[in-house]
């Protein structure tokens, strides 16, 4: 199981002084990815439009480049606000399989402190039920912290 507050202690030790969103993602995407083996993709969709994410900084496979808030638990948790936990995601209604080997997936959005969506953060396990509310939770702790100073 992942220490989440030694990962967030380390995260926040390299974001330090850092508003730039593009090189944020990508750290943030790098450290989680090889936080533990359960993650098979993690990374970032940035909203680049309206109603429109468009992929940024992740580790792993190809993801899709492209995905509208009204499709897939991506667009979901965009669209919501909401951290889309999905257990099973071939029981999630409009699910896009970017990667066949996806069985479960934890979204969460990413809002910096003006309150203005910047995207959503996306972790694919090729477990099914991979993800906890705990994961959910201290994710979006870390989120909230690294972002609250990013402009749109």
């Amino acid at each position: 199981m992942i220490d989440y507050h030694e990962l967030g202690g380390r995260i926040r030790a390299v974001a330090q002084g850092e508003t730039d969103m593009i090189a944020l993602m990508a750290t943030i995407a790098c450290e989680v990815h090889h936080a533990d083996e359960r993650f098979d993709w993690t990374g970032f969709y940035r909203v680049t439009g309206p109603d429109m994410l468009k992929i940024g900084p992740y580790q792993g496979g190809h993801g899709c480049l492209d995905i509208p808030f009204a499709k897939g638990v991506c667009g979901a948790a965009a669209r919501t606000r909401e951290v889309q936990l999905v257990p099973d995601v071939e029981a999630f209604p409009g699910h896009i399989a970017c990667a066949a080997s996806t069985r479960s997936e934890l979204v969460l959005p990413v809002v910096n402190g003006a309150g203005v969506l910047l995207g959503v953060f996306d972790l694919d396990s090729d477990q099914p039920d991979a993800f906890t509310e705990e994961d959910a939770g201290a994710l979006a702790a870390i989120l909230t912290d690294v972002f609250k100073e990013v402009s749109a």
